[in-house]
């Protein structure tokens, strides 16, 4: 179980990077100009309700795990519940 769980973090946090790298190069090249600017907003927009959610789910894993309960129960939260949370 103890594995599973860790290849399940890994492809959580893969996928995090993953975005965090897209979300860069798309920074990147509207700093160059090289960007359509309204489908780079929107593809920006969405990658950052994605990471907010992919965070999201992995703390929600390390919470359940931290008190003994099945990670996997960890649910990905809709973009609103994730957007509406408090800093």
């Amino acid at each position: 179980m103890a594995g599973q769980n860790a290849e399940a973090e890994k492809r959580i946090l893969g996928h995090i990077h993953e975005m965090i790298a897209e979300e860069k190069d798309l920074r990147d090249r509207r700093a160059s100009g090289d960007n359509d600017p309204v489908t780079e907003h929107a593809r920006l927009a969405a990658l950052e309700v994605e990471l907010d959610q992919a965070w999201d789910l992995l703390r929600q894993r390390r919470a359940r795990m931290a008190v003994g309960e099945d990670p996997e129960g960890a649910q990905v939260r809709s973009a609103s519940q994730v957007e509406g949370y408090l800093s």
